[in-house]
């Protein structure tokens, strides 16, 4: 009887936890805006790089 009542009480537990659904995703997504701004980081030094070889050779030449 006891062993009846446990498999019950488990069984209505994995039921429980089969039914519940995820929670929403939050609306401001932190990180997305942290790797938004490392990402523009990024593309801005790889578009200065060839002006910072520019202005390196011009500062070489004039000494």
């Amino acid at each position: 009887m006891n062993f009846a009542k446990i498999f019950l009480f488990v069984f209505a537990c994995l039921v429980g936890l089969c039914a519940v659904t995820a929670a929403p995703e939050p609306k401001w997504k932190v990180f997305k805006k942290i790797e938004k701004v490392g990402r523009n980081i990024r593309d801005g030094v790889i578009k200065a790089g060839p002006a910072v070889a520019v202005v390196g050779q011009a500062a070489s030449i004039g000494k």
